[in-house]
This record gives structure tokens, sequence and C-alpha cells, in this order.
């Protein structure tokens, strides 16, 4: 799945206007704050904490970690838009009611603003994080 293409221009528009000046227009802002309502600012919040970590495997498989306001970690896959995160399941999947939630966009805006934190591990410890996930959820 994809983001409707007025989301993912206003995303290239972020990072290049990033790239540029190392800041984001306000017309921008309005822009994120009109296609993504309320999850906008929590999420620039969340880039302005640094709380976005990109995990990265030896093979090139990539997942993200959002350090959410409530200090619970989630995982989030930008390849699929998806995010653990209870408001995830309930905004966007069940009620529709939103594109994403706070920590997906934060991972997105992250991305384009060069905010996000690195950290390398093994296989093994990208396997053990995943199925962290599932007994989470399961």
């Amino acid at each position: 799945s994809t983001l409707p293409a007025v989301a993912e221009e206003l995303l290239r528009e972020i990072r290049k206007a990033f790239q540029e000046t190392s800041q984001v227009p306000d017309e921008l802002l309005l822009g994120l704050k009109f296609i993504f309502g309320p999850s906008a600012v929590p999420a620039l919040d969340l880039v302005d904490q640094r709380s976005v970590t990109r995990v990265r495997a030896p093979s090139g498989r990539t997942l993200y970690q959002v350090l959410g306001s409530s200090g619970k970690l989630y995982t989030c896959y930008s390849s699929c838009h998806f995010c653990t995160c209870p408001a995830f399941g309930f905004s966007v999947l069940q009620k529709s009611e939103s594109l994403l939630c706070k920590h997906i966009l934060a991972v997105y805006l992250s991305q384009a603003t060069g905010a996000c934190q690195e950290l390398p591990v093994s296989e093994e410890q990208l396997t053990n994080i995943l199925l962290a996930e599932e007994e989470d959820e399961g």
C-alpha cells in the first residue's frame, strides 16, 4: 500500500526544503496539519525529541522504533505503513479516521529531515525484536 499522492508529495517537498534550508517552511507545516490532522504536531514533537531509531540488519532488513510520548517503544514498518501502537489499530485500521498514527508519521518526517537515530543490529537481534512484538500482540 502507498500513501495518497498528495501526502507523498508533501513529504518530498519537506525533504527538499529541509535539505536546502535546514528548516521546514510554515506552509509545509500547515500542509502536514491539513493532511495528517491531529497526528501532525505530536509527530513533529517526536522528531524534535529524536525519538525515531532506524534498526538495520546486515541483510538490509530495516524497521523503525519510535519512543512514544508515554515512554513505550513502538515498532513501525515504513514499507507497509504499519505501527504496533493501539492508535494505529483503532484510528487507522478499524475506523479509517486517519492516514497514519503519529509514530509512523514521525518516521517519515525523521527520514525527510535526517533526524533518525541509527542502530545497527545482527540478524538474530532483529529477529528477536520482531518476535518480541508478536508476543506483545498475542
